[in-house]
């Protein structure tokens, strides 16, 4: 006999679900299910790298990026949360090929997987080329690189402002031009020139030094130099960002861009009001002669600073191995920060939806502040014709109180037991509420007579006539002589 196995078709169908015999797995919960599925993806693929074009990129207000990855035949929902963000080197839109690396997960909310990417980078200098002219002929279209926007520079600036790296070769070189050519003030506003967070240190330095107040206690300057040394297109990068061309074309101060070698061309050489090729040109430029810069110094400087960094990089290198060790809070809360953000984005939805109907019920309505201030005008006009006073209340009330007063007079008039009071009986019996004649009265079995202080039963019978030539007083002897039945005889 063959064994019979628990997806056995053959089987008879049950309403109930039963157990078999030796069978000792019990039926699943989703939540559990969903879970062994997610422990069973991100054991399997905790770390991956994916290349594919990016679309769908959207940053929800938490401050989470969600976007999708896609090649020809396939696409993977990914997700970057929050902290992982601020370290992206380049602005993410739609249609950038780039390469992601992260630990693929599962969202149960939705029954899907998805990466959770940790980083993520443009996949080669091809598309690193094709981003760079996608957003030149965006900005170029605003007309950031227009040539009358261009301003002239000053001839002698007193006071040069600097930005990039304060340990680089660039500065040294920018300083030692500007101290041989001619004497000149020189703020330097450190930066990154590459990296995480370079762009935007740049930006801030350019708008920072445009925010200085003339005659301050520190000097503005009269021009400034946005400078980095050559590299390729990935290390030049920062100064390609949208938000460092910005702010150097809102710069109230003219900027000399002075970005790599000169084969290298950047967005940020459009956007400014001169280009040099080197960094050393624009010093040339910015001063009429060239001195030299006291190298030996700044090299010491230099070597002092790191010296005196490199224990507190030791350190940090060590906190940062020791933290990556630990579990992280946010890893814990991410699925629920997602959820969170779907809650709010169909709560967005649905509050729009419901304006939507809102407002096409009033339009169906046809009400307009004109018809409603038209309706107020009326009615004020309405109240103001009543000429409201005490007489319209009390005038009413007493015309109504007269005519209550002469129903009352009436009614006691008309009351039949009223005459009672004046020594007069009613004569009434069962099924007669009043007997107004002699007949009707004969042809009652028992009468009562109702006076003002009672009533009196009575039964009806002819009184014998005194016969002629008898006094009164043998008709009341022969009336008392008669047998008495206990009743008294009316009639």
């Amino acid at each position: 006999m063959a064994q019979r196995t628990p997806y056995d078709d053959s089987s008879d169908d049950r309403l109930l679900a039963t157990s078999e015999a030796g069978d000792n797995s019990a039926p699943l919960s989703i939540t559990e299910i969903s879970q062994a599925l997610k422990r069973t993806v991100e054991d399997r693929f905790g770390f991956v790298r994916l290349r594919g074009e990016l679309s769908g990129v959207k940053r929800a207000a938490s401050g989470h990026l969600y976007l999708a990855l896609k090649d020809e035949k396939a696409v993977l929902d990914g997700v970057m949360w929050r902290s992982a963000v601020p370290r992206l080197a380049f602005q993410p839109e739609d249609g950038i090929e780039v390469v992601a690396s992260g630990k693929l997960t599962t969202y149960p909310g939705r029954s899907k997987y998805q990466i959770v990417i940790e980083r993520m980078e443009i996949a080669g200098e091809g598309a690193l080329l094709a981003l760079l002219e996608k957003t030149k002929a965006r900005l170029e279209a605003e007309g950031l690189f227009d040539p009358a926007r261009k301003r002239a520079l000053p001839f002698a600036p007193r006071t040069i402002g600097v930005v990039t790296s304060p340990t680089g070769a660039v500065i040294r070189d920018i300083l030692h031009r500007l101290e041989d050519r001619f004497p000149t003030h020189v703020i330097v506003w450190p930066v990154l020139v590459q990296g995480e967070g370079a762009a935007k240190q740049v930006a801030d330095a350019v708008r920072g030094f445009g925010a200085i107040e003339p005659n301050g206690p520190v000097p503005r300057p009269d021009l400034l130099i946005v400078a980095r040394g050559g590299g390729s297109i990935e290390d030049l990068w920062s100064f390609n960002e949208e938000i460092v061309v910005r702010a150097v074309a809102e710069s109230p101060i003219p900027v000399i861009s002075a970005v790599g070698h000169e084969t290298d061309t950047t967005l940020c050489d459009y956007a400014a009001d001169r280009r040099a090729p080197t960094p050393t040109a624009a010093a040339e430029i910015a001063v009429p002669v060239l001195r030299e810069l006291r190298a030996t110094i700044d090299d010491l400087a230099h070597r002092q600073s790191k010296c005196a960094l490199r224990p507190v990089e030791l350190g940090r290198e060590r906190l940062s191995a020791r933290a990556d060790r630990l579990p992280r809070a946010e890893q814990l809360l991410q699925p629920y920060a997602q959820r969170l953000d779907e809650l709010g984005e169909r709560l967005r939805r649905g509050l729009l939806d419901r304006a939507a109907k809102g407002r096409e019920k009033l339009s169906e309505q046809r009400l307009s502040p004109a018809i409603l201030r038209a309706n107020l005008r009326d009615a004020r006009q309405r109240l103001t014709a009543a000429r409201l006073s005490p007489n319209l209340i009390t005038r009413p009330i007493a015309e109504r109180g007269e005519r209550l007063a002469a129903l009352n007079r009436l009614r006691l008039q008309l009351d039949p037991k009223a005459p009672l009071q004046r020594g007069y009986a009613l004569v009434c019996a069962e099924g007669h509420p009043v007997i107004s004649s002699r007949e009707e009265a004969a042809r009652q079995p028992v009468l009562t007579l109702e006076f003002a202080d009672g009533s009196l039963k009575v039964v009806p019978g002819t009184a014998p006539k005194p016969a002629p030539g008898t006094s009164p007083k043998k008709a009341a002897k022969a009336r008392s002589a008669t047998p008495d039945s206990g009743q008294p005889k009316l009639l």
